[in-house]
């Protein structure tokens, strides 16, 4: 009986673990194709504002993407079109 229990502590253990790493790898998918597509841009924009320049406003959201596709257009940089 207690080589029974042993059996299944193990195997919750193993299970738990195992779902700690998927949860891990999503997580990190999760954040390289928010980071990819450019989502946390603004945040990005945000924090760098409020941390290097405190005294200074920053853009609205409207007004950074704005900037950011304007940027784009002036400076196609690799972009096929």
């Amino acid at each position: 009986m207690a080589d029974t229990m042993t059996r299944t502590d193990a195997a919750t253990t193993l299970l738990r673990a195992l779902l700690g790493a998927v949860g891990r790898v999503g997580r990190g998918i999760r954040w390289y194709m928010t980071n990819l597509m450019g989502d946390s841009a603004y945040a990005t924009y945000v924090a760098h504002q409020r941390r290097v320049h405190p005294d200074e406003e920053p853009m609205t959201e409207r007004q950074f993407w704005r900037e950011r596709m304007d940027d784009q257009d002036r400076n196609p940089g690799a972009r096929c079109c």
